[in-house]
């Protein structure tokens, strides 16, 4: 068995076999599945991301998702049984990343989590976050001294900063296809409403606050109210965004189309409502 393999391995194994998909399988042995694995390893330890910002820009690792997709195509399907249902799944996502962990491992990982969180494995979890009944796919990150509250959701791959709130019944998108997409990302210190979604690779900048029940995707329009500028697919830093509509300028009687609008940047009065409780993190 290959171990300890670096990431430029690592990367030059799963691209070679990217190339052969269609050969790829359950029955596939050697260094493919042990160059996945190490992979599912090192995403559990935060020691490698799907996504990184390198000189102000986030970057996909093509690789990394390449690989999360390889490992469905080598591993079987497999039943569990509970107490009160049985599941059926890809054999290495049945049991959580946490499964048999004892109370040492959960002091060292430094994170809290309650009841009926599940976090697959191929996730990582900072140290001081918060996971209340929540749920974290694989590939996710999610950085220190956040909390993702109840009924949350961080899809595959998405990457969320330190200490951000991403609120009850939120979610954040997960993208694992196409490979080169980049995931939805939530930068550090930003404040998520209640039953908002954020998805298809969209960029939320640093220390920004979106209002409850905000809904965005890379075809929303996300508009600067004091300027009157639209873009899509980023919200820049400290921004302070609710929803609005805008008209149909070559057709005032036709109904209005939803979309984002920044109302202001995030000021001290906001931040006193919008900050996190260190209480709740010790």
């Amino acid at each position: 068995m290959v171990t300890k393999m670096d990431s430029e391995q690592l990367k030059k194994i799963i691209e070679n076999n990217w190339k052969k998909i269609d050969e790829i399988n359950t029955q596939t042995k050697g260094e493919l599945p042990d160059a996945i694995n190490e992979i599912i390893n090192l995403l559990n330890k935060g020691k490698i991301r799907v996504a990184e910002k390198i000189n102000n820009e986030w970057i996909v690792n093509q690789w990394i998702k390449q690989a999360i997709l390889l490992s469905f195509k080598i591993n079987e399907m497999e039943n569990l049984s509970g107490p009160y249902s049985s599941w059926y799944d890809k054999a290495h996502l049945l049991k959580g990343k946490t499964s048999g962990w004892t109370k040492e491992d959960h002091v060292k990982a430094g994170f809290r989590m309650v009841p009926n969180s599940p976090v697959r494995n191929g996730s990582f979890i900072g140290k001081n976050a918060v996971l209340m009944p929540c749920y974290v796919n694989i590939g996710a990150y999610i950085g220190e001294g956040t909390m993702i509250d109840t009924f949350a959701r961080a899809g595959s791959c998405c990457q969320i900063g330190k200490n951000c709130h991403i609120s009850a019944g939120s979610g954040v998108g997960g993208v694992l296809e196409p490979a080169q997409a980049l995931p939805t990302i939530i930068e550090d210190n930003v404040f998520l409403g209640a039953m908002s979604e954020v998805v298809e690779g969209v960029i939320v900048g640093e220390g920004s606050v979106l209002s409850m029940g905000m809904y965005i995707g890379q075809s929303t329009k996300i508009v600067n109210r004091n300027t009157g500028e639209i873009n899509y697919g980023k919200i820049p830093p400290y921004s302070v965004v609710v929803p609005g509509s805008l008209p149909d300028k070559k057709n005032p009687s036709a109904p209005s189309l939803y979309c984002a609008v920044i109302i202001k940047q995030v000021d001290e009065k906001t931040r006193s409502k919008t900050s996190i409780n260190d209480l709740l993190r010790e």
